[in-house]
């Protein structure tokens, strides 16, 4: 052999132990990509099921709101009627209607 066939297969080792090393390290920022996507993919999921129980609470406290408020408006009118004047007038100030007789019970 001579001096050039020996340095062909010299660099011909050595370019396939760097092809090697440059796949291996393509290799591994690959991987080391893959497993950071996964953490963040886990971690962005425990927070959309925090978010979810979030909007979920949310959504039953405005239900209760709007329930409150259909309450509130019902009272809102019942105040305004005659039987709720009546019913005040005899529980706070003890009055009658004319034709009502008010019976007391001995002590």
């Amino acid at each position: 052999m001579s001096g050039k066939q020996r340095a062909r297969r010299g660099r011909s080792r050595h370019d396939k132990a760097v092809n090697r090393m440059t796949l291996m390290g393509i290799t591994l920022v690959v991987v080391s990509l893959a497993v950071a996507i996964n953490l963040r993919g886990t971690s962005l999921k425990a927070k959309d099921m925090d978010y979810q129980a979030k909007e979920a609470n949310l959504i039953r406290q405005v239900q209760e709101e709007q329930d409150r408020s259909e309450e509130l408006e019902e009272r809102r009118v019942f105040v305004q009627t005659k039987q709720y004047i009546e019913q005040v007038a005899k529980e706070k100030l003890g009055l009658v209607n004319p034709d009502e007789i008010l019976l007391k019970p001995e002590k």
